[in-house]
C-alpha cells in the first residue's frame, strides 16, 4: 500500500472524484478547545504545505473549526489551490464564546455556513459538504438533508455527504438523494456507540456496511482518539513488531480493513504528520488483521 492508492468519491454520479487514500483533517490546527488562533501558526501552515507536496489531495475542515480558523489557513497556505486538491467542509453546527457546540442546522443556518465557506476558501462551489448531525438539534433531519440537496442544486454544492449519522439517518439520506460520503467516529477502538466531544455518535460498523454496500467512503475523524482501550494492547503489539508508533498502526488498520475508508489523520505537529503519512507504508498481514480483530 502506498500513497498512491485511490479511492473514488461520488463514483456513481457524472462528476465522479478520485483521490489518494490518505487524507489529512485540519481541527486540530486551532486553539485549545478547538478555538482560536493556533499557538504554533507557522507550523500549522508547513503542515498544509506539506500535506499538499507529499502527494495528499483531500483536505477536511469546517467554518466552526476556530472560528473560521482552519478555512483562513487553508487559504493562507495554499490558495491558488492545485487542481487536484479536494478541500471537504462541514456544516450545521456553530459554537459559543463559552467554546460549546450547538447546533446551526435550519436551512437558513446552512446557507450562512455554505455561504461563509465559500466566502473564506475563496471558492466558487464547494466540491463536497458533510452536513454535521448533532444530537441536541431540534430541526428534524430530512428538513436539514433537504436543504443541502437544495444548495446542490442551486450549483453552491457539488457533492453532499453526512457525518455523525447513525444507520436509519444513512439509510434516509441515501432514500432523499446521492451521498458521496460519510464521516464518522471510527478507529481500532472506536467501532461502536460512543461519546464524543460533540455528542453521542451512532455510526460504527453498520455505518460501514451501509457505506460498502454502496461503494461510499468512510473518512472516519477522532481515528487516534483512545484508539487503544487501557484493557487491550493489541495496537500496541504490532507497533513493537513492526518498530512504529501506536497512531501509525491504527492508520495502517484503518487503510487495512476496508478499501472504503479514507482515513483523515490530523496533528498539530510537523514531526507527527510526518510519521503519520509513513503509515501507507507499513504493510499488515492477513494474520495482523486477525490478531487485531
Amino acid at each position: 500500500m502506498t500513497i498512491q492508492d485511490t479511492i473514488t468519491i461520488a463514483g456513481n454520479t457524472a462528476h465522479p472524484l478520485q483521490v489518494y487514500r490518505l487524507g489529512y483533517g485540519t481541527m486540530r490546527l486551532t486553539g485549545p478547545g478547538i478555538y482560536g488562533e493556533p499557538p504554533k501558526r507557522e507550523e500549522a501552515l508547513q503542515i498544509l504545505k506539506a500535506a499538499i507536496s507529499s502527494g495528499i489531495q483531500f483536505i477536511d475542515t469546517a467554518d466552526y473549526y476556530g472560528e473560521d480558523v482552519t478555512n483562513r489557513l487553508i487559504y493562507e497556505a495554499l490558495y491558488p489551490y492545485p487542481e487536484n486538491l479536494l478541500i471537504c467542509t462541514k456544516v450545521g453546527a456553530t459554537r459559543k464564546p463559552d467554546k460549546s457546540w450547538i447546533p446551526f442546522n435550519t436551512p437558513e443556518n446552512l446557507l450562512t455556513s455554505i455561504d461563509n465557506n465559500l466566502r473564506t476558501l475563496r471558492q466558487e462551489q464547494i466540491r463536497l459538504v458533510h452536513f454535521r448531525v448533532m444530537p441536541t438539534s431540534n430541526i428534524p433531519f430530512e428538513e436539514s438533508m433537504g436543504a443541502m440537496f437544495e444548495m446542490q442544486k442551486q450549483g453552491k454544492i457539488l457533492h453532499i455527504g453526512v457525518s455523525n449519522v447513525s444507520s436509519g439517518e444513512l439509510e434516509m439520506a441515501l432514500r432523499m438523494g446521492k451521498v458521496a460520503t460519510v464521516e464518522n467516529m471510527y478507529g481500532h477502538g472506536q467501532r461502536t456507540t460512543l461519546v464524543s466531544p460533540h455528542g453521542t455518535n451512532r455510526g460504527g460498523e453498520e455505518v460501514l456496511e451501509i457505506c460498502e454496500k454502496n461503494n461510499i467512503p468512510l473518512i472516519p475523524y477522532f481515528s487516534l482518539v483512545n484508539s487503544i482501550p487501557k484493557n487491550d494492547d493489541r495496537i500496541g503489539q504490532i507497533a513493537k513488531k513492526y518498530k512504529t508508533s501506536p497512531a501509525q498502526i491504527n492508520i495502517a488498520w484503518l487503510l487495512h480493513k476496508s478499501p472504503w475508508i479514507l482515513p483523515i489523520p490530523g496533528t498539530s505537529s510537523l514531526t507527527h504528520f510526518e510519521e503519520n503519512r509513513k503509515s501507507v507504508h507499513i504493510h499488515l498481514t492477513e494474520e495482523d488483521m486477525v490478531f487485531l480483530g
